[in-house]
């Protein structure tokens, strides 16, 4: 079967619309030459994709949705959509993140699936974006909760010779994944800001691996123990705790030891891009104290302290004298 067969042509995206320095609408410089000149410069797009700045528009007809803005974006976006999208659309997120409500933490997927009546997947792993667009070869793993079709639908889009995806049947492991990695990333870079070496890496990276993984298991007990061996678990762990923009700004906050705020440091490195980790470790944060479980989790609890200023970023490496009395039996935690 070929490509053509199965996917329409024509792309539509999304763009919110602003006015670059030059005057020009951002949306119309990208369908003129091709190209996101602001986020993704020197990168061309596929002819075939066309920004749209109209979310109404671009999603008309699309029976395959991709989310991919920062989360803190999405309940507005969903509340948008509502009523404008086809019954049979499917959706996948490329989301981190979550939302804390009042009856606890809701995933992006969960808060497309409930706002929208439609079904979503996820797509995670150890993929940075600007080496994916010069073509370096990386993994990805689709998510999804009941029907492999749809999984292989979405795993057929994205596949390419260099962009290898596979499907696991654990939505909620695959997108926590993806979403706490951030945190211990911001860990990461603080150990780099304050020149601690590779060693002290290493051990945030295993203690933060295993602070996912508990996390996720406490909230949901479906959650796999392979899911954390998949592209979206250890791999993506690894790439962004080596390169990716949290640990990048958490490198600057920790040498400027603190004074400088994430917000400041994002504006100023990121160039209208959004950090996730700083947000995500409140929102982990804001689960831990509300369910009373601050001291099962050390490290996530210590990278939202040093984010906020409560404590200062060697603080990191401090706090592991207090050791965790939890372990995972059997997919659940049992707590001594």
């Amino acid at each position: 079967m070929s490509y053509h067969c199965v996917y329409a042509d024509e792309v539509r995206m999304w763009v919110f619309e602003e006015v670059l320095p030059t005057g020009e609408k951002l949306s119309e410089v990208i369908n003129k030459t091709n190209e996101n000149i602001k986020y993704l410069p020197g990168i061309k797009l596929g002819k075939n994709v066309v920004a749209d700045p109209d979310l109404e528009n671009a999603v008309r007809d699309a029976n395959m949705l991709v989310f991919v803005t920062p989360h803190q974006f999405m309940e507005g976006i969903c509340r948008r959509l509502v009523g404008k999208i086809r019954d049979d659309a499917e959706a996948i997120s490329l989301i981190k993140g979550m939302e804390v409500k009042k009856e606890g933490p809701c995933m992006i997927s969960a808060l497309i699936s409930e706002q929208l009546g439609i079904n979503s997947c996820v797509l995670m792993g150890a993929n940075i974006a600007n080496e994916i667009a010069v073509e370096k070869f990386s993994e990805a793993t689709v998510g999804y909760r009941k029907d492999k079709e749809i999984a292989e639908k979405w795993v057929q889009l994205f596949n390419t010779s260099y962009f290898m995806v596979s499907a696991v049947q654990d939505v909620e492991g695959v997108e926590l994944c993806g979403t706490l990695k951030n945190v211990v990333a911001i860990g990461a870079g603080f150990v780099d800001g304050l020149e601690m070496g590779n060693n002290t890496k290493a051990a945030i990276m295993r203690i933060g691996l295993r602070e996912m993984k508990a996390f996720s298991k406490l909230l949901f007990p479906s959650v796999k123990d392979s899911t954390f061996f998949e592209s979206c678990g250890v791999a993506d762990l690894i790439t962004t705790c080596l390169g990716g923009r949290n640990r990048k700004c958490a490198e600057a906050f920790a040498r400027n030891g603190g004074k400088r705020s994430f917000d400041e440091l994002e504006a100023e490195m990121l160039q209208g891009q959004k950090l996730q980790g700083v947000s995500t470790a409140k929102e982990v944060y804001e689960v831990l104290n509300h369910r009373g479980w601050l001291e099962l989790f050390p490290l996530f609890s210590t990278v939202h302290k040093i984010c906020i200023g409560q404590l200062p970023p060697s603080a990191i490496v401090e706090y592991s004298e207090h050791k965790p009395n939890y372990s995972i039996v059997g997919g659940s935690a049992q707590f001594f």
